[in-house]
């Protein structure tokens, strides 16, 4: 629709200061930015809990695989002094200081007759807390089949981004890692 335009008679003030500032085009990019950041930043934070997450899931796993070698092997059973302490010393001269080990790694070794009975349930609480009470620390003996887990409360970094990852009360991811074996007839 064609709009009535009358000689001598100008639109008024404001649609012409309306229509300028409407043609000026500084400032797009950074409003542009502003729009954007917001989804940015949550991707970006989220990839990068994701990527510790798995990499700290990784170092315990090799720890826990490398140390639960000498379990396997005999080797620790037969020292003098190898209780549930010098194993967590083991575990935690592995994980090439990655996290905190000493003290807040919770291990749970047992040994089974057979490997149909080798099952451990999810040792979390109701509440999403680690519970502890069925944890033992029993290598085995010759031929044993052995079940070594060890659990890690990690503290989420991204508290409001991370809430899907979290899998414990007060934001706390648990990692785990387990290794089952039989041991060697040492």
């Amino acid at each position: 629709m064609d709009r009535l335009i009358i000689p001598g008679v100008s639109a008024p003030i404001w649609t012409k200061r309306f229509r300028e500032w409407a043609a000026d085009k500084r400032g797009v990019a950074a409003v542009e930015f502003a729009m954007i950041a917001i989804p940015f930043f949550f991707l970006i934070f989220g990839l990068l809990e994701i990527c510790v997450l798995f990499i700290m899931s990784a170092v315990l796993e090799n720890g826990l695989n490398e140390a639960a070698r000498g379990i396997r092997t005999g080797e620790l059973q037969s020292g003098e002094d190898f209780d549930r302490d010098a194993f967590e010393d083991i575990v935690c001269s592995r994980i090439f200081d990655m996290f905190e080990c000493k003290g807040k790694i919770q291990l749970d070794v047992k040994s089974f007759d057979d490997f149909g009975t080798a099952t451990d349930p999810m040792p979390l609480d109701a509440d999403g807390n680690l519970d502890t009470t069925g944890f033992e620390f029993d290598p085995g003996g010759r031929d044993d089949i052995v079940v070594v887990r060890a659990f890690y409360e990690w503290d989420l970094i991204t508290p409001i981004m991370s809430a899907p990852l979290a899998n414990m009360s007060d934001n706390r991811h648990l990692l785990q890692a387990t290794v089952v074996f039989r041991n060697e007839p040492f």
